[in-house]
Protein backbone atom coordinates (compact mmCIF):
# COMPACT_ATOMS: atom_id res chain seq x y z
CA UNK A 1 0.00 0.00 0.00
CA UNK A 2 1.52 3.25 -1.26
CA UNK A 3 -1.17 5.59 0.68
CA UNK A 4 -1.74 5.28 4.35
CA UNK A 5 -5.64 3.94 4.97
CA UNK A 6 -7.90 5.36 7.53
CA UNK A 7 -6.89 2.72 10.21
CA UNK A 8 -3.39 4.17 9.81
CA UNK A 9 -3.76 7.16 10.03
CA UNK A 10 -5.29 6.36 13.61
CA UNK A 11 -3.28 4.21 14.86
CA UNK A 12 -0.77 7.19 14.04
CA UNK A 13 -2.69 9.59 15.98
CA UNK A 14 -3.57 11.69 12.76
CA UNK A 15 -6.96 11.01 13.23
CA UNK A 16 -8.80 11.01 16.56
CA UNK A 17 -10.69 7.79 17.75
CA UNK A 18 -12.37 6.58 21.06
CA UNK A 19 -9.70 3.99 21.73
CA UNK A 20 -10.44 1.05 23.90
CA UNK A 21 -7.38 -1.05 23.56
CA UNK A 22 -4.18 -0.83 22.73
CA UNK A 23 -0.80 -3.17 22.37
CA UNK A 24 1.96 -3.35 20.59
CA UNK A 25 0.31 -5.44 17.53
CA UNK A 26 -3.59 -3.84 17.44
CA UNK A 27 -5.96 -1.27 18.17
CA UNK A 28 -9.40 -1.93 18.99
CA UNK A 29 -11.41 1.43 18.58
CA UNK A 30 -15.41 2.23 18.67
CA UNK A 31 -16.99 2.67 15.50
CA UNK A 32 -18.35 5.85 14.63
CA UNK A 33 -20.99 4.51 12.62
CA UNK A 34 -22.40 1.28 15.10
CA UNK A 35 -24.26 -1.31 14.36
CA UNK A 36 -25.18 -2.41 18.08
CA UNK A 37 -24.43 -1.00 21.52
CA UNK A 38 -20.94 -2.37 21.27
CA UNK A 39 -19.44 -1.88 17.91
CA UNK A 40 -15.49 -2.02 17.83
CA UNK A 41 -13.18 -2.35 15.43
CA UNK A 42 -10.02 -4.26 16.59
CA UNK A 43 -7.25 -3.44 13.71
CA UNK A 44 -3.78 -4.93 13.44
CA UNK A 45 -1.07 -2.40 12.90
CA UNK A 46 0.45 -3.83 10.32
CA UNK A 47 -1.70 -2.79 7.16
CA UNK A 48 -2.87 -6.00 5.88
CA UNK A 49 -5.01 -5.25 3.01
CA UNK A 50 -7.43 -7.86 3.41
CA UNK A 51 -8.18 -11.12 4.51
CA UNK A 52 -7.89 -12.75 1.01
CA UNK A 53 -4.33 -11.01 1.25
CA UNK A 54 -2.78 -12.51 4.57
CA UNK A 55 0.26 -14.78 4.80
CA UNK A 56 1.25 -17.16 6.35
CA UNK A 57 3.96 -15.03 8.06
CA UNK A 58 0.55 -13.52 9.93
CA UNK A 59 -0.72 -15.83 11.30
CA UNK A 60 0.32 -15.30 15.04
CA UNK A 61 -1.24 -11.63 14.50
CA UNK A 62 -4.23 -13.03 13.19
CA UNK A 63 -4.62 -15.10 16.63
CA UNK A 64 -3.98 -12.28 18.08
CA UNK A 65 -6.62 -10.28 16.95
CA UNK A 66 -9.16 -13.21 17.80
CA UNK A 67 -7.33 -13.67 21.57
CA UNK A 68 -7.97 -9.76 21.95
CA UNK A 69 -12.18 -10.11 20.93
CA UNK A 70 -11.62 -12.53 23.42
CA UNK A 71 -10.57 -10.31 26.08
CA UNK A 72 -12.51 -7.10 25.11
CA UNK A 73 -15.32 -9.92 25.68
CA UNK A 74 -14.53 -10.01 29.35
CA UNK A 75 -13.73 -6.49 30.24
CA UNK A 76 -16.80 -4.94 28.75
CA UNK A 77 -18.80 -8.17 30.12
CA UNK A 78 -20.18 -9.36 27.15
CA UNK A 79 -21.58 -12.85 28.59
CA UNK A 80 -24.81 -12.64 26.73
CA UNK A 81 -22.36 -12.61 23.38
CA UNK A 82 -21.25 -11.12 20.44
CA UNK A 83 -20.35 -11.36 17.08
CA UNK A 84 -16.83 -11.22 15.14
CA UNK A 85 -17.31 -10.36 11.23
CA UNK A 86 -14.60 -9.65 9.00
CA UNK A 87 -15.26 -8.04 5.49
CA UNK A 88 -13.50 -9.06 2.46
CA UNK A 89 -14.20 -7.13 -0.86
CA UNK A 90 -16.50 -5.01 -1.84
CA UNK A 91 -19.64 -7.22 -2.19
CA UNK A 92 -18.65 -7.98 1.27
CA UNK A 93 -19.09 -4.58 2.77
CA UNK A 94 -15.51 -3.75 2.86
CA UNK A 95 -14.69 -0.22 2.97
CA UNK A 96 -10.81 0.14 4.16
CA UNK A 97 -8.29 -2.15 2.51
CA UNK A 98 -6.89 -2.60 5.71
CA UNK A 99 -8.03 -5.60 7.37
CA UNK A 100 -10.14 -5.38 10.89
CA UNK A 101 -12.45 -7.35 13.06
CA UNK A 102 -15.79 -5.98 14.04
CA UNK A 103 -16.76 -6.71 17.08
CA UNK A 104 -20.79 -6.53 17.83
CA UNK A 105 -22.68 -7.11 21.29
CA UNK A 106 -25.39 -5.50 23.92
CA UNK A 107 -28.46 -6.57 21.21
CA UNK A 108 -30.16 -9.78 19.70
CA UNK A 109 -28.17 -10.35 16.89
CA UNK A 110 -30.39 -11.68 13.78
CA UNK A 111 -29.38 -14.45 11.55
CA UNK A 112 -28.39 -14.66 8.66
CA UNK A 113 -26.89 -11.12 8.86
CA UNK A 114 -27.22 -8.37 6.24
Amino acid sequence: MNEKTLFSKIIDREIPSRIEHEDDRCIAIHDINPQAPVHLLIIPKKPIPRMGEASADDRDLLGHLFLTAGELANKLQLADGFRLVVNNGKNAGEDIPHLHIHMLAGRRLSWPPG
